[in-house]
């Protein structure tokens, strides 16, 4: 079989592949998953050493912890929801205040159509407006809105309840468009 055949297997085979001794397919678990892990890292943690450590706990502990795993969910995101973990105590050792909310200020903002801002330069905005969100919004507005994951597998992931990732994304939203128009405001003086 080939390596792209690998890819395709169904959670089960890999996961079995891998307690019998075949260390080649958590490789290829690796691969199929180190996008999410990524994104889910990246938008909670600044360094990039701790990054990288990071990434590499995630998988020395789904490694460690495969043979628990009980297919209660899709594979992927049981290990998302160890990078989320991981990531949360990472922070929490830190000592870091995951819920701090935006700091924008209460001047009212100029209604101003976001069509008027040229493609490149709403990107750019918005992945800068992303940046300012505590670690937790960072995270679930990447996972709901850059990697489309649904509320179900997002209450996996995070073990938050459905009602508070809404609640969380909406606040978020709301922060994001109050700093892209300030922002959009004080490049118009």
């Amino acid at each position: 079989m080939n390596d792209q055949n690998h890819h395709s297997l169904p959670d089960r085979i890999l996961v079995e592949k891998v307690l019998a001794g075949d260390a080649k397919t958590f490789g290829i678990i690796i691969k199929n998953t180190e996008v999410l892990v990524a994104q889910i890292i990246y938008k909670m943690i600044a360094g990039k050493e701790d990054r990288k450590d990071l990434a590499q706990e995630v998988y020395l502990k789904a490694y460690a912890n495969l043979s628990r795993f009980r297919f209660d969910a899709k594979l992927s995101t049981w290990i998302a929801r160890i990078a989320y973990n991981t990531s949360l105590n990472h922070l929490q050792k830190k000592q870091l205040l995951l819920m701090d909310e935006i700091d924008l200020s209460d001047k009212m903002v100029v209604n101003i159509s976001i069509s008027e801002i040229d493609l490149k330069e709403r990107s750019a905005m918005i992945n800068a407006a992303i940046e300012k969100l505590p670690a937790v919004s960072r995270t679930l507005i990447t996972l709901f809105h850059q990697e489309e994951i649904s509320y179900a597998e997002i209450q996996q992931i995070t073990q938050l309840p459905e009602g508070t990732i809404k609640s969380y994304l909406f606040r978020a939203r709301k922060a994001l468009k109050e700093y892209i128009l300030q922002q959009y405001k004080k490049e118009e003086v």
